[in-house]
């Protein structure tokens, strides 16, 4: 069969190296010519962000950040950015910060420069989101993807091991749903299997070793690399469902997608024998299903959406949201059945072979 394909590959300066976030940081201000830099971080995070920051001037710094983004709180921001005659947006943190900066841009256009504390991966990614009325609706900007990205092995090490294990089966996430999303290709496919070889095998190691730094750099690497491949393929079922849950029951970002991701899979798997065979030689097991349901087992990753705050009784409404999003090339096609036997398993923590 010819190889026939079209491949977008978005345009971001990458600096990765240990310790070097603070250099790296004042290097890139000074390389734009930067006189207004807004630093976003939350309020649990802005130690950090004032160690990273020591280099620059700052002229506001703003912590009100919030899991989904809230549109009155990216409304907020905006106004005091505009307020302030920011020219430039440096955000330190997670998912959650990255995603209030990408707010911001959205409508002011400003660049934003991502130094990330999680493996959340938005930072590589030129997606949105925002949640009203307990609504998440996501999109897709080239003015909110992060025009340079400082990645720094040290600043992880304040996300315990828990956590560490959550964010980094996140992105794993994004790798495996990149497999068969809207615009999969050979590209962003092969991104994504060294994705899942590398977080599969930095994990395991930080979970032994909060401190272990091989692990936090294949990790991070492997979390880089998701994001790229996600960004490249789109959202895919497995995202669908994690957005929905999230903006409408205020669920846990990674805890939600560390638990989901074993349900799609089994789902999808059966349906896409030459992506699962890929994932599967990734992770090096015999199926894709066992590789995950194995490294989920040395990690002890988050098993049941319950867990969480998800009420039994949230299910049937839950998959009336999420059918209409569905990407309609989905593998196995998706009903209202199957659909509510994936959410209940997940819900129930069940083994993914009972779907």
């Amino acid at each position: 069969m010819d190889l026939v394909f079209d491949h977008d590959t978005l345009g971001q300066r990458v600096l990765f190296g240990s310790g070097k976030a603070a250099e790296n940081l004042a290097a890139e201000v000074a390389r734009r010519r930067a006189r207004a830099v807004m630093l976003i971080a939350s309020e649990a995070e802005m130690q950090i962000a004032a160690s990273v920051s020591s280099d620059i001037e700052i002229a506001l710094t703003y912590h009100d950040v919030a899991p989904h983004v809230p549109l009155e709180k990216a409304e907020k921001a905006r106004a005091a950015a505009a307020e302030a005659g920011i020219d430039l947006l440096v955000c330190v943190g997670g998912g959650s910060t990255t995603g209030l900066a990408k707010a911001i841009a959205m409508t002011s256009r400003l660049p934003i420069i991502a130094v990330p504390t999680t493996y959340a991966g938005s930072e590589a990614t030129n997606v949105w989101g925002l949640t009203e009325a307990s609504r998440k609706t996501t999109g897709v900007d080239d003015a909110v993807l992060p025009r340079t990205v400082i990645y720094d092995v040290e600043l992880t090490y304040s996300l315990p091991a828990e956590l560490s294990v959550a964010s980094g089966l996140n992105a794993l996430a994004h790798c495996i749903d990149s497999m068969w999303a809207p615009r999969a290709d050979p590209i962003n496919q092969a991104l994504a299997a060294e994705g899942i070889r590398a977080l599969s095998h930095g994990l395991p190691l930080i979970k032994v070793d909060p401190r272990n730094r091989r692990g936090r750099e294949q990790a991070l690497y492997g979390a880089y690399l998701s994001a790229v491949a996600f960004a490249s393929a789109g959202s895919g079922l497995h995202h669908k469902i994690c957005h929905v849950l999230g903006g409408a029951y205020n669920m846990p970002h990674a805890e939600t997608h560390a638990v989901v991701l074993t349900y799609v899979l089994a789902l999808n798997a059966p349906a896409a024998p030459e992506a699962a065979t890929r994932i599967a030689a990734a992770f090096g097991s015999e199926t894709a299903v066992e590789g995950l349901s194995s490294l989920r087992e040395k990690l002890d990753a988050p098993r049941a959406l319950k867990d969480y705050g998800l009420a039994e009784t949230d299910l049937p409404e839950a998959g009336r949201l999420i059918l209409p999003v569905v990407p309609p090339l989905n593998p196995t096609p998706v009903t209202q059945e199957n659909l509510q036997q994936l959410l209940h398993a997940a819900w129930a923590g069940t083994e993914p072979g009972n779907i």
